[in-house]
């Protein structure tokens, strides 16, 4: 409110000067007055009772080129607190005026387009937004709204023509973006059952961005489901070299490929090297779960102890106790059961996705955040922070396990 005040200040003077003037060019007196309703509206706005000011301000200032700013200034602040109706009928009194200047205009257009995009006036907002393309005005921004709003529709091959178009237009890279609306488009190939097309649209994705996990995990899926495990091995490799943040998604693929090939002492070795370079929790857990079934709780136990030494985690400890209260008994085991049951929750906060702009938390991943509608964006805080620290772990770490 306090924002509002202050900007509503210099609306109330320009109000007066024009009052003022209008009554000037009245009346031949030498010191000319502003009527009651300037006088009302400053009453309004001392009784902090700015609504009612701003009907009596914006009514009494006429839009010219003295106060095209003042009137676009408080449509946007309109906007902000939520009131798009008045930011709407605002902006659309200023469109409507043919004395502004083509850049005057141009901006009332794109303030306007911003309204429509707030009330979820999607299709008006396009229009406005397109009209502005066309007008060579305020083109980067216009595209990224144009953007915005075919993601939001799932239009997702007018999206990457904007995408494709703002990248032209301002140079900023935009491929990583474009290979997820590619993916998208391989989600209603694969639907549609149409195979080759899924196959095009993540070539596609990856030429976009040859980083784009997604991509490759939606290959080693496909290639998973024709049983050509060998194929999907090597796309689920590949995302080490794309983004080591993600290695913990290729984990059940990985297991179910080289299973199915019979091929555990390889996933092994695989897992080790990968737990080498990078100690993530979820890992530690999976290779404890796996050296468990070689060689039995006591190395399990041994395993985890010594990958906790080296880089402590939630899931590793986590899977600690549960191993120890399956075995344990009587007392010790009632004080490790009080112990899981208080530390649950500790242990639970690196398990949950997190969004790295809107802070935005689930236990599944999302590649476009349901909050801030980023791409790319969520991530288990645990395995970010040993992707980046990437420290290595003891030697019999991973050799342990094809030891044991």
């Amino acid at each position: 409110m306090e924002s509002l005040f202050w900007l509503l200040l210099p609306v109330a003077a320009a109000s007066g000067w024009f009052v003022a003037r209008r009554s000037d060019a009245r009346s031949s007196t030498k010191h000319p007055f502003p009527d009651e309703d300037y006088f009302r509206g400053l009453n309004y706005l001392l009784d902090n009772r700015p609504d009612k000011a701003i009907e009596i301000f914006l009514r009494l200032v006429e839009v010219n080129q003295d106060t095209v700013e003042t009137h676009l200034a408080l449509g946007s602040l309109f906007r902000r607190r939520g009131e798009v109706d008045r930011a709407i009928h605002v902006h659309q009194n200023l469109v409507a005026r043919p004395s502004l200047s083509d850049g005057q205009r141009a901006r009332a257009l794109l303030e306007l387009g911003e309204d429509y995009m707030k009330a979820g006036l999607f299709d008006r907002a396009e229009g406005l937004f397109k009209e502005l393309v066309n007008r060579s005005a305020y083109v980067t921004k216009a595209l990224t709204q144009l953007a915005a709003i075919y993601q939001q529709e799932r239009d997702w091959e007018l999206a990457i023509e904007s995408c494709q178009a703002l990248e032209q237009v301002s140079g900023e890279p935009q491929g990583h973006i474009i290979a997820h609306l590619y993916c998208e488009l391989a989600a209603e190939a694969r639907a549609a059952d149409n195979p080759a097309r899924f196959n095009t649209l993540l070539r596609r994705a990856l030429e976009s961005d040859t980083r784009c996990v997604r991509a490759s995990l939606m290959q080693a899926e496909r290639h998973q489901q024709a049983e050509e495990y060998e194929s999907a091995i090597s796309a689920l490799r590949r995302v080490e070299r794309q983004d080591p943040e993600l290695l913990g998604e290729t984990i059940p693929g990985l297991i179910h490929c080289y299973q199915a090939l019979g091929q555990e002492q390889e996933l092994i070795d695989h897992l080790s090297g990968v737990l080498e370079r990078y100690p993530t929790g979820r890992l530690t857990s999976v290779l404890a779960d796996l050296h468990l079934g070689l060689a039995g709780r006591d190395a399990a136990e041994r395993f985890l102890l010594d990958a906790l030494r080296s880089a402590p985690s939630a899931p590793g400890l986590k899977r600690l106790i549960e191993l120890k209260l399956e075995h344990e008994d009587g007392a010790q085991r009632r004080e490790l059961a009080d112990l899981f049951e208080v530390g649950s929750p500790m242990l639970e906060m690196d398990m949950r996705y997190r969004c790295r702009h809107c802070g935005f938390e689930g236990r599944s991943l999302h590649w476009r955040c349901p909050s801030c509608q980023h791409w790319n964006a969520m991530r288990l805080p645990g395995d970010v922070s040993r992707a980046k620290s990437a420290r290595p772990a003891r030697q019999r770490m991973a050799a342990g396990i094809g030891s044991s």
